[in-house]
């Protein structure tokens, strides 16, 4: 069967309160909601209020029961993998396997390699080598781990993950090198900022690289980040959106990567993404914070149920 899911996710700070309450009731709302699960990015410095993803989801753990939860996408060559394996396992354990992971290799210009110590040149072989120690130390009773950047002697890890190999390391990336990462070692792909058109092809990419590596990535673990807004009018949504697009591509138009107007044109984009092989959506809203809760009521309510509904048996 494939599962066709719809998240929501938070980039920055998106509230008008600086205040933690602003945040619970959102999340509140989507667990009340029926929204699958809850996505937060991951930016260690810089302007703007972002919070620590981590840190975050133990706590939403806590407060909901239902809903599933994850980073969309976790830099992770800014981390000591022991570490994260760790954290991530006690997460999952608590949460009772709940805790979902897309992980990436960061920004070009991203000051958090200088703030950590970490070279940027370092970032993909650092990633990968993180990837693969991570999953032993999940799945093993006693590692040994000699690479270039992390090495462990005999070491065991406790609590292991509530599920069995830990949770699905998903990772994203749009270049030809982040697709060769997929293939080669990812669960599955987050993309962003990715067309229908291009999805297609990206996904094939995967693929013979997943058959290059003598393994397979499932069909219903491609999914992509989709910034949205709804209003009257796909020209008024995206005077709405703009200011709160953190990144876009000069290459596209801002429509063919975002759900921009009516509820109906919302739907149709993430449509023509199920038709390129996409089966799980992160939603991030972009609009003015005034609207943001309105935003979160029409994904649970008009848009996710019929988008998880084309899931096939």
């Amino acid at each position: 069967m494939l599962k066709v899911r719809v998240g929501v996710g938070l980039g920055a700070w998106p509230f008008a309160e600086r205040d933690a309450d602003a945040f619970w009731r959102f999340v509140d709302r989507a667990e009340e909601l029926g929204i699958d699960s809850l996505w937060l990015s991951d930016r260690l410095v810089g302007a703007g209020l972002t919070l620590e993803p981590l840190t975050v989801l133990a706590a939403v753990a806590g407060r909901t029961r239902r809903m599933l939860f994850g980073t969309s996408v976790l830099v992770l060559p800014l981390r000591n993998p022991v570490l994260l394996a760790k954290e991530l396992a006690t997460l999952d354990f608590i949460s009772g396997g709940r805790c979902l992971l897309a992980v990436g290799v960061g920004q070009e210009d991203d000051r958090s390699f200088d703030a950590v110590g970490v070279p940027l040149a370092e970032r993909g072989r650092r990633a990968d080598e993180a990837i693969v120690l991570m999953r032993k130390l999940w799945t093993g009773e006693r590692v040994t781990f000699k690479g270039k950047f992390y090495q462990v002697a005999d070491v065991a890890l406790q609590p292991k993950p509530a599920r069995e190999s830990g949770p699905p390391i998903w990772t994203g990336g749009r270049s030809q090198a982040a697709l060769r990462r997929v293939g080669r070692l990812g669960d599955g792909w987050l993309a962003a900022q990715v067309t229908p058109e291009e999805y297609g092809p990206a996904v094939e990419s995967i693929r013979d690289a997943a058959r290059e590596a003598g393994r397979q990535v499932p069909d219903d673990h491609y999914g992509v980040i989709v910034n949205y807004c709804v209003a009257p009018t796909a020209e008024e949504a995206e005077r709405l959106a703009a200011p709160y697009v953190a990144r876009r591509r000069a290459d596209v138009p801002l429509r063919s990567v975002a759900g921009l107007g009516p509820v109906a044109d919302v739907r149709a984009l993430l449509r023509r993404y199920v038709a390129a092989g996409a089966s799980k959506f992160v939603l991030r809203p972009v609009c003015p914070p005034g609207m943001v809760m309105e935003q979160l009521d029409a994904l649970g309510r008009d848009i996710a149920p019929p988008i998880e509904a084309l899931s096939t048996s």
